[in-house]
């Protein structure tokens, strides 16, 4: 079987956000990562849109990982993050992307956050956002990785940078909100930044002849 960092990589996600983050924050060398719509024309059908039931991060990564991966026949990396606030128990948690419904909107999922939050001192909104990578071949869990970005949650919504929780999420050590930083400086310090910088030096020692990294 050919080495892992010589075959193509398929992003396992619809979200075009992650897509700009995780192509931004992977180095030159990963020339090869592909998205979903590269392929559904080739393959003739639409990318998966797999039940995230799992529950932990690092179960919903797993199972998008492995349905995306069976549905293109390439290794497929993906990403499940949480957000967790310690004023709400650690929630939102595994439900982040769906916290004010299913279906429900980042702007609407900040609103019922915020409406949670209502009347917490400052003192009191310390947050923490995990991010879990997983990269699967077919069924096989090759590597995962799971790194942090703590913080807290500001009381009302600022910047229009980034997507989701970013306009009231205010990074340790930062006065403003993700969504008021730069996409390098968002890069260098979030959640999803650490944990690819960290895929990225697995990856590169990763031999799937020998099953090991």
């Amino acid at each position: 079987m050919t080495p892992l960092p010589r075959r193509s990589l398929l992003i396992a996600s619809g979200n075009r956000h992650k897509h700009d983050e995780i192509r931004r924050a992977l180095p030159d060398g990963f020339a090869h990562l592909m998205v979903p719509s590269q392929l559904e024309a080739e393959i003739g059908s639409t990318a998966p849109d797999p039940i995230e039931d799992g529950e932990t991060l690092l179960e919903n990564a797993i199972i998008k990982a492995q349905a995306y991966s069976a549905w293109s026949g390439q290794p497929a990396l993906a990403d499940d993050t949480g957000l967790m606030v310690s004023a709400l128990d650690g929630a939102p948690g595994v439900h982040t992307a769906r916290w004010a419904g299913e279906n429900a909107t980042y702007e609407e999922n900040v609103l019922k956050l915020l409406e949670q939050l209502s009347g917490v001192p400052a003192a009191e909104r310390s947050a923490e956002f995990r991010c879990v990578l997983a990269l699967c071949d077919g069924d096989q869990v090759l590597l995962t990785v799971e790194e942090g970005c703590p913080g807290s949650i500001a009381e009302t919504a600022e910047g229009d940078a980034g997507f989701g929780y970013d306009p009231i999420f205010i990074p340790e050590d930062e006065s403003r909100t993700f969504a008021e930083l730069d996409a390098s400086e968002k890069d260098a310090i979030s959640h999803r930044g650490r944990a690819l910088r960290r895929f990225s030096e697995l990856y590169q020692q990763f031999d799937l002849t020998e099953g090991s990294r």
